[in-house]
């Protein structure tokens, strides 16, 4: 269990999450049912298998995750039967169902079909840093992202979670980076960026495996281009493309830090997961301190 993407949102660090434990078994998630098109609730960060750890805590940091399963009942599927039912309709009796009966058919299909459908599950994945007041989700989609906040407040009555709020531009800073304004200590500048015109349509250039320091990315810049994606590296631990809503995506654990699994005594898979959580939870800190410092990210006062 590596995070391969993060949105962060804020939370009041005051926030009462002693509770969890307790009342997670009320929003467990439970089969998706034959007549439904999909369910969502809380499973085991250790596996759909496990059924008692709903949660896991080291220090101040909680994960949790959120499962889903979703009927997959494609559209040209119902759609082919419901061709199929008014040409029969229309040898049969001689008639073209009108707007109404169509509608009433393609509702019974549905029935019919969704048990049949087949079901995809998901699972993401959420750190809670009570300490700072962070949620980091495991996702580059926004909504989902925001999903998961709405899944903390169901879970909790309440979770005034709100997403990173910048004090100052993301692309201003990004793009002074690139232009060779000194970086946070700890950050250096990876080999992939994506700049824009800030006009409207206009040009969009995007580099990767690229030295981003050089005559080709300055001509860029100097033509009134803005760095919108930046891909960084933090103490050579952690690699990652920061976009300017402060998402992070390819985010990858280099040596650096998981050298420091060789030494954990891990036996077993949970224990490996176990370790690795470990690890992500002083790493993400890190990572979330330094972007913090440099966009002077709001608190959440509770």
């Amino acid at each position: 269990m590596f995070f391969r993407n993060l949105i962060m949102f804020r939370f009041p660090p005051a926030t009462d999450l002693d509770e969890v434990e307790t009342l997670l078994p009320q929003v467990q998630l439970k089969p998706v049912g034959p007549l439904e098109m999909c369910s969502r609730g809380f499973i085991s960060p250790f596996g759909r298998e496990e059924k008692e750890a709903l949660s896991h805590r080291i220090g101040g940091w909680l994960w949790l995750t959120v499962g889903s399963e979703d009927k997959m009942l494609p559209a040209a599927v119902v759609n082919n039967k419901l061709a199929e039912k008014i040409e029969h309709i229309e040898a049969s009796e001689g008639r073209k169902p009108g707007s109404r009966e169509r509608k009433r058919i393609k509702d019974d299909l549905l029935h019919e079909l969704m048990p049949q459908a087949f079901v995809k599950t998901g699972r993401t994945d959420v750190l809670l840093d009570s300490e700072r007041g962070v949620a980091f989700v495991d996702t580059s989609s926004r909504r989902t992202g925001e999903n998961v906040m709405s899944d903390l407040r169901a879970l909790l009555g309440s979770f005034p979670a709100l997403p990173l709020n910048a004090e100052v531009a993301p692309r201003s800073v990004l793009t002074g980076w690139i232009a060779g304004e000194a970086l946070p200590a700890g950050l250096s500048l990876g080999e992939e960026c994506e700049m824009k015109d800030p006009a409207e349509g206009g040009a969009v250039v995007k580099c990767q495996h690229q030295e981003l320091r050089c005559d080709e990315i300055d001509r860029h810049l100097d033509a009134g281009k803005q760095v919108t994606k930046l891909a960084l590296v933090l103490q050579d631990n952690l690699s990652f493309v920061l976009a300017d809503d402060l998402t992070v995506r390819k985010l990858k654990f280099l040596d650096g830090a998981l050298d420091q699994l060789d030494h954990a005594d891990a036996d077993g898979r949970r224990a490996e997961l176990d370790a690795r959580f470990a690890l992500q939870r002083g790493e993400l800190g890190l990572l979330f301190d330094a972007l913090a410092d440099a966009f002077r990210v709001s608190k959440v006062e509770g």
